[in-house]
């Protein structure tokens, strides 16, 4: 195989099964190492952890003060989900069009990762009442991956022919909860026994911050082995000037595909709910429902296990029911399940289990369809740059959720109340996507239509 391609043009026949399978193979690698990340940082330890070191500097009110500005402790975790998207927004679009540009997506890759896994293994100093050091590691960590994740979904047009799309963007989903449920076993075990081990529970706790982000630098290196940059027709460097006009060009240019467009800001909308489901589902369970933090990683490992089979069965339904019809489905399941978080009843584990393998189902192919389905509606030639537009929806635009859920607690106190808001995103999102005639997207798009859509 070659060091370097060069982009194909639309109808020529795309490289050969071995080298795509080969690329293929690299690049879930990527979701197994960052998705760690997600699992045990953002969705079980640091919120409840981050949010006791809050209230461990609050003031007899519970509020603490980050620059002057009163912040019930409570809600610093999703403030700073929120802010950390809007600094992923400024950066996301010239990341990806510096990447179209100069055809060189791995090194941006490889700078993104790295200090996202940096910031995440610094959170081992993360002790006492350093509230604002929690804060900016989110921050950053959180950035970098919404940032990574532009240049690994570009890769997806690239390393996989249209009718695998569905299929391998599944298996890469899978990846990344196999690894996840993985490391939460070997987390469960050290922090249910962290007195055998010598351990404080903050001790316990800080360690599995820190090893999500070994983890997550040491398996990047798979996909920058064997993930290849592709050339492309015009060369040369992207400046920050020229990357901003390119982005400007991007929006004009999307402009020309309204459908694009509306697959986007459906997708923006649903997928801002799941992302907050994602994020503070932990906070919930242990501030709202009682619930132990052991109980939380039982909880999120099921979700885990279940979610690698739930994305391998949703790809095989897309391929009998098309993505669209699958991806409206599983909207439907995540209404139920909110709405039925809201009644589950405090200290009954039982309960949050049933709720979490629910989750578990849908939660890895409602996501992976999405990717997928989009990549149809990527005009060749424009993947990192359309891609991060995808992922200011993916991530990158997902600041509302989580302020509305923070808004929801600082002004009624109550988690159920900052919950049950969010199916107005899945409601929402499910009518804007019914609308969209993905078919003539796709086309729109200049792209070969799937048999099944």
């Amino acid at each position: 195989m070659t060091a370097e391609t060069t982009d194909r043009e639309p109808g020529a026949p795309g490289p050969p099964a071995e080298d795509r399978r080969y690329e293929q193979r690299g690049w879930y690698f990527y979701d197994f190492a960052c998705s760690v990340y997600s699992t045990s940082v953002l969705t079980v330890f640091l919120g409840p952890y981050l949010t006791s070191v809050a209230r461990a500097a609050a003031d007899s009110d519970g509020f603490v003060h980050p620059f002057g500005i009163p912040v019930r402790a409570g809600s610093l975790f999703a403030y700073s989900v929120s802010l950390s998207i809007v600094l992923a927004v400024l950066v996301m679009p010239l990341v990806g069009a510096a990447a179209d540009r100069t055809g060189r997506k791995k090194p941006l890759l490889a700078a993104a990762a790295y200090v996202g896994a940096a910031a995440t293994a610094g959170m081992f100093f993360l002790d006492g009442d350093r509230y604002l050091l929690g804060a900016f590691l989110l921050i950053t960590a959180n950035a970098s991956l919404a940032v990574s994740m532009v240049l690994y979904n570009a890769y997806l047009p690239q390393i996989a022919e249209p009718d695998e799309r569905d299929a391998v963007s599944s298996r890469g989903w899978a990846f990344g909860y196999t690894s996840g449920a993985f490391v939460l076993v070997l987390n469960l075990v050290l922090y249910g026994g962290h007195d055998s081990f010598g351990l404080s529970e903050g001790d316990a706790v800080r360690i599995c911050l820190a090893s999500a982000g070994l983890w997550w630098g040491a398996f990047t290196l798979v996909p920058l082995r064997r993930l290849r940059d592709r050339r492309v027709p015009q060369g040369g460097a992207a400046s920050v000037g020229s990357g901003w006009r390119q982005l400007v060009s991007t929006l004009k240019d999307m402009r020309r595909h309204p459908l694009t467009l509306s697959f986007l800001l459906a997708y923006l909308v649903y997928n801002d709910g799941i992302q907050t489901v994602i994020s503070q589902a932990s906070v919930y369970g242990s501030e709202e429902l009682g619930l132990e933090q052991t109980t939380l990683i039982v909880a999120v490992l099921l979700v885990q296990v279940l979610a690698v089979a739930g994305a391998l069965t949703m790809g095989r339904l897309a391929q009998v029911y098309g993505a669209k019809r699958t991806i409206l489905g599983s909207l439907a399941v995540w209404t139920l399940i909110l709405v039925a978080g809201y009644f589950l009843p405090a200290g009954a584990p039982v309960w949050f289990f049933l709720l979490a393998s629910a989750i578990g189902l849908v939660l890895g192919g409602s996501q992976a369809l999405s990717r997928s389905l989009f990549s149809h509606l990527v005009p060749r030639g424009k993947e990192a740059e359309y891609f991060s537009a995808y992922e200011m929806s993916d991530r990158g635009l997902s600041w509302l959720g989580p302020l509305v859920f923070g808004l929801a607690y600082q002004l009624t106190g109550s988690y159920r109340d900052a919950i049950i808001s969010l199916v107005a995103f899945f409601a929402l999102g499910f009518v804007l996507l019914a609308r969209v005639p993905v078919r003539r997207a796709v086309a729109a798009a200049g792209n070969p239509v799937p048999s099944r859509i």
